[in-house]
C-alpha cells in the first residue's frame, strides 16, 4: 500500500485503543504504548499503527515522512464541555471575586452570565464568529482537535439560534470539529427574574420547536440539550421537563450539575440516560455509585474551581475507583474559566483531583470522545479512525501533566492535514 503521510520513530506512541466504549477503573491507566511507534495516514484516516519498521515496510515508498524521534505521539485532545462562542469578556468580575464576591452573588447582582448575555445579544453573527474563531485557534494550538460548544448566552430564541448558526459556520470553516449543544436553560434571564417556570415554558414551547423548525434537529447529529441544574438556576423538576422534551425530539442529553450544591441532578442524568453529567464537584457517594452503574460519563472541570479560587474539586479519585467513566474538559467560558489549554487541565487534575498522568490522558481523549458520542470516530489511534494526532515535544507522556505553564504541543495533525 502507499500512504500519504507517516509519523514515525516516536519515543512513545499512545494508541489508547478502546473499541468497547469509555475506559473505567484500572483501564484508565492503560495507554497502549508502542515504543518506536509509527502511524500511517491516507487521506483523513489512519491506515496503519505499529512499530516504525513494520509500518514503513507495509506502507512502501513515496510517503511523506515526519520524524517524531524523541517525541510523544497521541490522539488529538477532545474537549467535551465548553462555552467558547460568546462576545465580550468579564475581567471586571474576576477582580470583584478577588475582593470577596462569590459567583452566585455576582449572578444575583445582574452580572455573571447576564453580562455575557447582553454582549452576545448585541453582537452581530459575524462578530460572534470572529471573536470565537480566535479562541478556537488557541485551543487548536494547544492540541484540541474536537470540541463541544454550547449555546446559552442568548436566553432568547433569536440569540440562541444565532449562536447555533455561529457554531455551524465555525464548524464549516475551522479545522477543528465543533459539536453543538443547546443550552437555552443556562440561567433565568433578567426579563424573567422571579418567573423561572415561565422561562422553562419558553424553552419547551418556543425554543426547542424553533430548533426543529430551523432544521437543527434534522442534522445527521442534532445538537445535544443541556440544562444548568443548580440552586439559583434550574431545579431538578424544571430540568426534567426540558430534558424530557428534548429527548422526545431525538436530542442527546447532558446536564450541568453539582457544581455548587447537590440537588439530585446526577441521579436525574442517570435516570434519563444522559450521555454525560458535568461538573460534579458536590456529588454524593450514592450518586457516584449510580454513575458507576450507568453509561453516563462524568465530565470533570477542574479549571472552574481553579478559576474561582475555590478548593472544592470533583472527587475524581473516588469516582474512578468506583468505576465511573471519567472525562476532562476545560469549561472554557468568559466568567469562571477562561482557559483554552487541555494540557493545563491535565496538570490541575493530577494535583487537585489525585488523577494519574495516564488517567488524565484517557479522560482527555477516548473518554472525552465518548462523552460527545464521537468515540467511534476520534479519541484514539486506531485504523479507520479520523487522523487527529499530536506530536508533543516531550520524551515521556508523564511530562504532559508534570510540566505546566508552557505548551508541549509541537505539531497538530487534523484529519490527516498538518496544521501550520
Amino acid at each position: 500500500m502507499r500512504s500519504t503521510l507517516i509519523i514515525h520513530s516516536a519515543a512513545q506512541l499512545l494508541t489508547i485503543a478502546s473499541a468497547e466504549g469509555p475506559r473505567r477503573g484500572p483501564s484508565m491507566r492503560q495507554l497502549e504504548i508502542i515504543e518506536d511507534g509509527a502511524v500511517a495516514v491516507q487521506g483523513e484516516r489512519i491506515a496503519l499503527v505499529g512499530r516504525t519498521s513494520d509500518v514503513l515496510t507495509q506502507a512502501g515508498d513515496g510517503a511523506r515522512l515526519i520524524d517524531a524521534s524523541g517525541k510523544v505521539v497521541l490522539p488529538g485532545f477532545v474537549d467535551p464541555h465548553t462555552h467558547v462562542v460568546f462576545a465580550g469578556d468579564r475581567a471586571s468580575e474576576f477582580e470583584m471575586r478577588l475582593q470577596g464576591a462569590s459567583y452566585m452573588e455576582v449572578l444575583a447582582a445582574g452580572g455573571g452570565i447576564m453580562n455575557t448575555v447582553r454582549a452576545s445579544r448585541a453582537a452581530s453573527l459575524d462578530d460572534l464568529v470572529n471573536q470565537s474563531r480566535a479562541r478556537l485557534d488557541r485551543m487548536l494550538a494547544h492540541g484540541t482537535t474536537t470540541v463541544e460548544v454550547k449555546t446559552g448566552y442568548g436566553l432568547d430564541t433569536e440569540t440562541e439560534l444565532k449562536m447555533l448558526e455561529a457554531i455551524r459556520l465555525l464548524d464549516e470553516s475551522h479545522p477543528m470539529d465543533l459539536i453543538p449543544t443547546f443550552l437555552g436553560a443556562h440561567a433565568v434571564p433578567a426579563e424573567y427574574r422571579g418567573r423561572a417556570d415561565e422561562y422553562v415554558d419558553l424553552v419547551i414551547e418556543e425554543m426547542l420547536p424553533a430548533l426543529e423548525r430551523e432544521g437543527h434537529l434534522g442534522a445527521e447529529m442534532p445538537p445535544f440539550c443541556d440544562v444548568f441544574c443548580e440552586e439559583g438556576a434550574f431545579s431538578v423538576e424544571q430540568s426534567r421537563r426540558i430534558l424530557e422534551r428534548a429527548r422526545a425530539l431525538g436530542m442527546g442529553l447532558k446536564i450541568h450539575t453539582d457544581e455548587f450544591k447537590s440537588l439530585g441532578g446526577t441521579a436525574l442524568a442517570v435516570e434519563l440516560e444522559a450521555i454525560s453529567a458535568d461538573h460534579l464537584a458536590c456529588t454524593t457517594d450514592e450518586e457516584i455509585e449510580l454513575l458507576a452503574d450507568s453509561d453516563t460519563i462524568g465530565v470533570l472541570l477542574p479549571g472552574t474551581p481553579f478559576g474561582l479560587a475555590e478548593d472544592h474539586y470533583s472527587p475524581a479519585r473516588k469516582m474512578i475507583d468506583a468505576g465511573v467513566a471519567v472525562a476532562l474538559a476545560t469549561d472554557l467560558n468568559p466568567g469562571t474559566c477562561y482557559c483554552e489549554s487541555m494540557p493545563f487541565i491535565s496538570a490541575l487534575a493530577c494535583r487537585q483531583m489525585a488523577m494519574t498522568p495516564a488517567e488524565t490522558i484517557v479522560a482527555s481523549t477516548i473518554n472525552a470522545a465518548f462523552a460527545i458520542a464521537r468515540g467511534h470516530e476520534v479519541g484514539s489511534l486506531e485504523v479507520g479512525k479520523k487522523a487527529d494526532l499530536l506530536i508533543l515535544d516531550i520524551t515521556d507522556y508523564r511530562h504532559l501533566a508534570y510540566r505546566f505553564g508552557t505548551n508541549p504541543v509541537q505539531t497538530v495533525i487534523k484529519a490527516g492535514r498538518l496544521i501550520p
